[in-house]
């Protein structure tokens, strides 16, 4: 028997930052990982990962389009193997170091998967394990279709799609989301014939409406396929590979859809199974979710949730901030997550970013509001830089004046959003950022000249 002050299952980004926070403030805590090793799907098979062969095929694409026009010239072979082997070492490097910092925190780590058998106990193999608080960051897995089975070889799901042994000739992408499209636009730049089939008439449901019909019109010009308003009813493997069943998905008759890898990206589902929830007495929602209230408690004294695994969007900064925001709650102090001030980005290229409402949802609200809105076209280091595609767009109250959202479509976009989260996060005004001073020439002067634009008054459009 071992006695913490701490338990948390899971060493996701929710985790392993919810161990160290609470390391920090001066508890003694233990954390449980079935996986060899930290980081949860983000830094081992998700976010990580991605992130370096989107980099890797990024700079591809550009010396294959962009170096001409330059001066330059780059031999545009790819060594599939040695980008494969990038990205592990990039994904080692990562999880190495949590090891690194558990060790640093005092932490202790627990191999094995966990079992909660009520308040302040976890079972792992045959030990029982005991603290005055449990903390739930199990994540998500990959959401799964009907009639389509993954076997991780020529139906991957993201996890198998990082890991192919040669680079499909054609890929059909199941699910116009982030994953979907971020994965896409690997094997695209790679020369992957893409064909992505949704089931929404659109793309990147949520997100702001014209950020998405624009940003696929972009990833049209650089090949992708698409088929939306599209239902995948079954899928079938032979030597020729992968035959699709696709439907309309307001009825009618079905066409055979053929590729090479299908990838499966519907979403992800909370990862609740196996861990005892409902026997213990932890209340799931329809969706396998925990359910917690606003201090992040479940119905049972000292067990806590974060992360995947309950409401909310499923990403890895939100979970950081809520395991942030739970261990400050267990040492008595004010922590808090700000919900309407979290960013999403998508890092294809150019990438997407968000941060607060959409069109949409201030219209659905009965919300007066002003739009302002700049082209990176008439942007002076975009042009240098090859990098016009997209936009900024910034949407205030009409009264106050209070930025109540931003969308950007642009090289960069996942940087540059974060200017206006902080404004956001300190209830900050369309006028405010454009009385401050930005520094030329960058790509962040269209967000001042779309805070501008709220006003008419944008100086290069």
């Amino acid at each position: 028997m071992m006695s913490h002050d701490l338990i948390v299952i899971g060493t996701g980004p929710g985790g392993y930052v919810c161990a160290i926070r609470a390391a920090q403030l001066g508890m003694k805590v233990a954390v449980i990982e079935k996986r060899a090793t930290h980081g949860g799907t983000c830094l081992n098979v998700g976010c990580i990962p991605s992130k370096a062969l989107l980099h890797a095929t990024e700079l591809l694409a550009e010396s294959k389009h962009g170096f001409a026009r330059m001066g330059l010239t780059a031999d545009t072979k790819v060594d599939f193997g040695q980008m494969l082997k990038f990205k592990q070492e990039v994904v080692e490097s990562n999880t190495k170091g949590i090891d690194f910092l558990f060790k640093k925190n005092k932490i202790d780590v627990i191999r094995g998967s966990a079992t909660i058998i009520g308040a302040g106990k976890v079972k792992v193999g045959d030990t029982v394990h005991e603290a005055k608080n449990i903390v739930i960051a199990t994540g998500s897995e990959s959401s799964k279709l009907k009639g389509v089975e993954v076997d991780e070889k020529t139906i991957v799901s993201s996890t198998g799609a990082l890991v192919l042994e040669k680079i499909p000739a054609s890929l059909t992408v199941i699910g116009a989301g982030v994953i979907g499209l971020e994965l896409g636009s690997v094997y695209q730049r790679l020369g992957s014939k893409v064909t992505v089939v949704e089931y929404l008439d659109r793309i990147l449901p949520g997100m702001d409406a014209e950020v998405a019909k624009a940003f696929q019109r972009l990833l049209e010009k650089q090949g992708f396929v698409f088929k939306l308003s599209s239902k995948v009813m079954g899928a079938e493997t032979s030597a020729a590979g992968v035959t699709l069943s696709v439907e309309p998905a307001a009825g009618g008759a079905a066409e055979k859809i053929i590729s090479d890898v299908v990838l499966l990206a519907v979403g992800r589902a909370a990862n609740t199974e196996g861990l005892g929830a409902k026997e213990a007495g932890i209340v799931l929602d329809a969706r396998g979710r925990v359910e917690v209230n606003e201090d992040f408690a479940t119905s049972v004294p000292g067990i806590y949730a974060i992360g995947d695994v309950i409401r909310g969007p499923m990403l890895a900064h939100k979970a950081e901030d809520e395991g942030i925001a739970v261990a400050e709650l267990l040492a008595g102090q004010a922590g808090h997550v700000n919900y309407g001030v979290i960013p999403g980005v998508v890092y294809t290229s150019p990438e997407v970013a968000s941060v607060g409402k959409t069109e949409e949802e201030l219209k659905q609200a009965g919300i007066e509001y002003k739009s302002g809105k700049f082209l990176f076209l008439a942007n002076g280091r975009a042009k240098a830089n090859q990098t016009t595609d997209g936009f900024v767009k910034i949407l205030a109250d009409a009264k106050t004046d209070k930025v109540l959202g931003c969308h950007i479509v642009g090289a960069q976009a996942g940087e540059m959003i974060h200017e206006v989260a902080v404004l956001m996060e300190f209830g900050g005004s369309a006028e405010d950022l454009a009385r401050t001073c930005h520094a030329h020439p960058t790509l962040s002067e269209a967000v001042k000249e779309a805070a501008m634009a709220v006003d008419g008054r944008a100086i290069h459009s």
